[in-house]
C-alpha cells in the first residue's frame, strides 16, 4: 500500500520542511546573483549598499554581450531543430523497432549524459582541430548537439511509449498510408514530449559552458563563455544582469514546459 502523505502525521510537516530547506538551498545562490545585478556598487557586494538598472543598461549598450547572445540564440535554435528531428526518427526505431542490439542502441545513444562533459569536451576539442572546425559555427552545433540528443530521445521515447499504436493502425486501415497516419495522428499525439525535447535541448545548448570553452574562439563566443571570460578578468556587476538574463530565460522555458504538459494531462 502507498503511503498517504496526508495520512504521515508530525511527519508531514517534517518531510515539508527538508523540502523548503532543499528549495532555499537550491535558490539562494541565484537570488543573490539576481540581487547583485540591481546593485549600484561597482563590485560584487552583497548585500547591496543601493539599487539601479545601471548594469543592464550597460549590458544592451555593449555590442560583445549582444553578439554573444545572438550567437548562443543561434546554436541553441539550430541544436534544438536538429535534436528533435534525429531524436524523434532514433526514437521511432528504439520503440518500435524490432531488431538485435536495441538495448545496446539505446545506451549508445544515451552515453553523452553519463560521461564528464570535460572529457567529451577534450576529445571533441582534439577531433575538430585536425578537421578545422574549431572555433566555427558547425563545430558548436556538433558539440551541443551531442549533449543535447540523449535527452530529447528519453523525453520522444517516454511520449512513443505512451501512446497507442492501435491508433496509428486504425488510420492506416481508414485509408491513410504509414507516414500521413504517422505525420496526421502520431506526431499530433506526442506533440508534448516534441516540445519538452525542444525546451530541453533549447536550454541545454543556450546554458552549456565547457563545451563552449573548447569551441570558443576570439571572433565566436557564446554568452556563457563570455561571462567565464569577464569574470576572469574583472568582477563587475554586468556578469550578474547577464547571468540573471540566462537564468531568466531558462524559468520562462521551463515553465512553459510545465504549462504544457499540465495542459496535455487534462
Amino acid at each position: 500500500m502507498l503511503m498517504n502523505f496526508d495520512k504521515l502525521g508530525a511527519w508531514r510537516w517534517i518531510l515539508s520542511g527538508i523540502c523548503a530547506l532543499m528549495a532555499l538551498f537550491l535558490l539562494l545562490p541565484i537570488l543573490f546573483i539576481v540581487a547583485l545585478s540591481f546593485g549600484n556598487s561597482r563590485w560584487l557586494i552583497f548585500p547591496p549598499p543601493g539599487w539601479t538598472l545601471k548594469w543592464y543598461g550597460e549590458l544592451f549598450a555593449d555590442p560583445r554581450w549582444l553578439q554573444a547572445a545572438f550567437t548562443s540564440a543561434k546554436i541553441a535554435a539550430i541544436v534544438m531543430v536538429l535534436s528533435v528531428a534525429i531524436g524523434l526518427l532514433a526514437s521511432l526505431a528504439l520503440v518500435r523497432g524490432r531488431f538485435r542490439g536495441r538495448a545496446v542502441l539505446r545506451g549508445f545513444f544515451l552515453t553523452p549524459m553519463v560521461l564528464p562533459v570535460v572529457i567529451i569536451a577534450v576529445a571533441l576539442y582534439a577531433a575538430f582541430l585536425r578537421l578545422g572546425l574549431n572555433g566555427t559555427l558547425v563545430g558548436f552545433v556538433i558539440a551541443h548537439l551531442i549533449v543535447a540528443l540523449p535527452f530529447a530521445i528519453i523525453t520522444i521515447s517516454g511520449a512513443l511509449e505512451t501512446f497507442d499504436p492501435s491508433i496509428e493502425d486504425a488510420a492506416i486501415l481508414c485509408g491513410a498510408s504509414p507516414w500521413e497516419a504517422r505525420f496526421r495522428v502520431t506526431l499530433p499525439a506526442i506533440s508534448h514530449g516534441l516540445f519538452s525535447a525542444a525546451i530541453f535541448s533549447f536550454l541545454i545548448s543556450w546554458d552549456e559552458v565547457v563545451l563552449a570553452i573548447f569551441m570558443a574562439s576570439p571572433t565566436l563566443q557564446t554568452l556563457p563563455v563570455k561571462v567565464w571570460t569577464t569574470l576572469r578578468q574583472d568582477l563587475t556587476p554586468v556578469i550578474a544582469a547577464a547571468s540573471t538574463l540566462l537564468v531568466l530565460l531558462t524559468v520562462v522555458l521551463m515553465i512553459a514546459a510545465a504549462l504544457i504538459r499540465k495542459g496535455k494531462s487534462r
